[in-house]
């Protein structure tokens, strides 16, 4: 008689023991703040890069309450290169919540967690799931495709409903038994599947454990999955930064308004022409020297393409600068603590850097 192949479940929990990523400092642990940080510093960004950053801000915040008590442009300024700033004001409004609201202590199930800032229902579910071993699914873009191509659930994701349906589907396939052990495993190794075994283009299906019941392997069309028709619009914008330069050699940068790109960060002053960047150097500094401007660059967002066109005007002995709120002038020692996106600051390090 032939036995019957694992549940998915167990098959995904036994790969994770043997094959699955278990070396990463934030696994292996059950704190809820190292964690949370490594989940949300993970959102968009890979491993790799994710790792010093996570080591560098548990060294200046090892803990909750220390993130809490930062100042905003400290957590934007450790942040600053990993992209996607909005996720590191929600790290510091998360912190203040968990502190003013929670004691300091991370409330233990997922739909708690799931009313903190910045912390969505899968990000909950992975908090509540390695820490506290609830039964609770999770559905990242990773987990998305390896399910969708388990179950050939072919619905388009881009409807609410399918998508609500496919959260049904990934909750019945939860282990129901030793969940403080298995759900921590289980919950890694959906993760660790996507992320290295069931790839977008291509799936490595002959090492997934799964692929005795993947119905997506069995007809041959993995790719088919997941299925989501409405495509993001890309768009694309020009902007001419002007960095003023002192004799110092410090610049002026003013702080980025706290909703749009670059929000709640530093940056030279922005503008949407070489003329009207022209126009407010005549304006504030009439006697500064000629400008230099540099050859433009694309920077890349999720949704937007910028082009940068970098203006160097060397203005002699420093002036109130700008309209920006919070603006100062910064010397290469100053602006190396601040928080600046990642082109400005490699750009500044290039021309200006000691």
């Amino acid at each position: 008689m032939t036995s019957l192949p694992p549940t998915l479940a167990t098959a995904v929990v036994q790969w994770q023991a043997s094959h699955g990523r278990n070396h990463l400092p934030w696994q292996q642990m059950r704190d809820p703040y190292r964690v949370w940080l490594s989940e949300i510093m993970l959102q968009q960004t890979q491993v790799t890069t994710v790792l010093g950053y996570y080591d560098r801000f548990l060294q200046r915040f090892p803990d909750v309450a220390s993130l809490a008590a930062a100042a905003q442009d400290d957590v934007l300024a450790l942040w600053s290169g990993l992209g996607y700033y909005s996720r590191a004001r929600n790290l510091h409004k998360c912190a203040q919540a968990v502190v003013n609201d929670f004691g300091g202590a991370f409330p233990r199930s997922s739909a708690l967690l799931a009313t903190l800032p910045g912390i969505g229902r899968s990000t909950a579910a992975a908090i509540a799931s390695f820490c506290f071993g609830e039964r609770a699914a999770i559905l990242d873009a990773n987990v998305k495709r390896v399910l969708t191509r388990a179950l050939a659930y072919g619905e388009d994701l881009s409807q609410a409903k399918n998508e609500k349906a496919l959260w049904l589907k990934a909750e019945a396939l939860l282990p129901t038994q030793q969940l403080e052990v298995q759900m921590p495993r289980y919950t890694q190794g959906l993760m660790d599947l996507g992320a290295t075994v069931c790839l977008p283009r291509k799936p490595n299906c002959l090492i997934c454990p799964l692929q005795p019941q993947c119905k997506a392997a069995a007809a041959g069309n993995p790719q088919d999955y997941p299925v989501k028709t409405r495509k993001t619009k890309r768009s694309s914008e020009a902007w001419w930064l002007l960095i003023a330069v002192d004799a110092q050699q410090c610049v002026w940068l003013e702080r980025r308004p706290q909703q749009g790109i670059w929000a709640g960060l530093y940056s030279p002053a922005i503008f949407d022409g070489r003329t009207a960047l022209e126009q407010a150097v005549a304006l504030q500094w009439p006697s500064a020297a000629a400008a230099n401007e540099l050859p433009a660059f694309l920077h890349v967002l999720t949704h937007k393409d910028l082009f940068l066109h970098p203006v160097f005007v060397p203005v002699g002995t420093a002036a109130a600068a700008g309209s920006g709120e919070g603006g100062r002038w910064a010397g290469v020692a100053e602006w190396a603590a601040m928080g600046l996106p990642a082109p400005v600051r490699r750009l500044l390090d290039e021309e200006l850097g000691a």
